[in-house]
């Protein structure tokens, strides 16, 4: 064997939860990928978060790109919510994590 330079390759999915973010993440991500929505739909969707939670996961997200707010005029304004390209990219990891939850939950 050649002996060289040892290479690194960061193997840490702490990162990548760090991104992504706290445990009503997932739950949100779920929603946005069906599409837009508001922050009322999105409460109602996922009955057991707070609205501080929500607020908070929302800019999360927001901060690490993965969803986009976009905030409309009228009054009274109306803000909505969506996935970023970023985002959207998340979702074959989603079904990966489903296909590994019906085979072995």
């Amino acid at each position: 064997m050649k002996e060289g330079k040892a290479v690194h390759i960061e193997c840490s999915i702490e990162k990548e939860l760090n991104i992504i973010g706290g445990k009503w993440s997932f739950f949100v991500l779920r929603e946005l990928l069906e599409g837009t929505k508001r922050f009322g739909e999105l409460k109602k969707a996922i009955p057991k978060i707070s609205p501080k939670a929500l607020t908070d996961t929302l800019r999360q997200l927001e901060d690490n790109e993965i969803v986009t707010r976009t905030v409309y005029a009228p009054v009274p304004v109306k803000v909505e919510y969506s996935l970023t390209e970023k985002g959207r990219a998340f979702h074959k990891i989603l079904k990966e994590m489903k296909r590994w939850e019906a085979q072995w939950a």
